[in-house]
C-alpha cells in the first residue's frame, strides 16, 4: 500500500547562521577599531585651557621626544621645514598650524621650529596639549 503524502514546502529562513556571522563580525570590528587610529605618539603637556573650535582643518607639526619632526605624518628636517610650508601655503589665504611638541623637548628646540614656521610667513600658531587631569587626593579648596 502506498500511501498518497503531501510534502509542503518549508517557507522559513533559519537566520541563526546569519546571526552568528554578524556577531563574529561585530567582534572582529570591536577589537580592531581601536588599532586603525593613526597618528605620531607624542606625550603632550598638560593645560587648563579649553579648545579652539576650527573652521577649516590645518597641518599639524609634530615633534618627538628624540627632536624629529613631523608634518601631519611626513617626516621632515628642520632645515626643509620652512620651504615646505612655504609651498604648501603659497596660494591659501588662512595659514595656520598646530603644533605638537613632546613635554621633554628642551625649550630652545621648540623655539627654534616656531621660529622657522614664523620665517615661512605663517603667524597663527595653535598649541596642542592634553586637558589637565584632576590630581589624587585631597585638593585645598581656593578662598
Amino acid at each position: 500500500m502506498q500511501e498518497n503524502r503531501k510534502y509542503e514546502l518549508l517557507s522559513s529562513i533559519n537566520v541563526t547562521p546569519l546571526v552568528d556571522v554578524i556577531l563574529v563580525l561585530l567582534i572582529i570590528f570591536m577589537v580592531t577599531a581601536p588599532m586603525m587610529q593613526t597618528g605620531i605618539d607624542v606625550d603632550l603637556p598638560e593645560s587648563r585651557a579649553t579648545a579652539i573650535p576650527v573652521k577649516e582643518e590645518r597641518l599639524v607639526i609634530t615633534v618627538k621626544k628624540d627632536g624629529r619632526i613631523y608634518l601631519n605624518d611626513y617626516e621632515v628636517s628642520l632645515d626643509t621645514l620652512g620651504d615646505k610650508l612655504k609651498g604648501i601655503y603659497q596660494n591659501r589665504p588662512q595659514k595656520g598650524v598646530f603644533l605638537r611638541a613632546d613635554r621633554n623637548i628642551p625649550y630652545g628646540y621648540i623655539v627654534k621650529v616656531m621660529s622657522v614656521i614664523r620665517e615661512s610667513g605663517i603667524y597663527k600658531l595653535g598649541m596642542i596639549t592634553e586637558p589637565e587631569k584632576p590630581k589624587q587626593g585631597k585638593e585645598k579648596k581656593p578662598k
